[in-house]
């Protein structure tokens, strides 16, 4: 498919919003120095990027903002930053 549309960004907005709200809620398994409040700041930085353009209609760079946020919540569950046994929403095992 060669289109992005509303119901593809809905999906993964979904998907990244449910994922960052288990991931905020989670505990941590490891102690790095302020990596997590980094990478929810981050996350968090770009799920509001891809808000803003998908707004301005601007649905590719919508895309790409929504799907380096849920790239920082997978490298974070990898990490350990969340413990979170859920492979919906992150690249984890159950």
């Amino acid at each position: 498919m060669k289109e992005i549309t509303d119901e593809k960004l809905d999906r993964y907005f979904d998907i990244t919003g449910r994922a960052l709200v288990k991931a905020k809620d989670a505990s941590s398994n490891v102690v790095l120095d302020g990596a997590r409040e980094d990478f929810l700041d981050m996350i968090e930085r770009y799920v509001s990027d891809a808000k803003h353009f998908r707004d301005k209609g601007d649905y590719v760079n919508a895309f790409a903002a929504v799907s380096y946020a849920h790239g920082w919540l997978d490298a974070g569950a990898r990490l350990g930053l969340w413990d979170v046994k859920d492979s919906e929403l992150f690249t984890v095992d159950d």
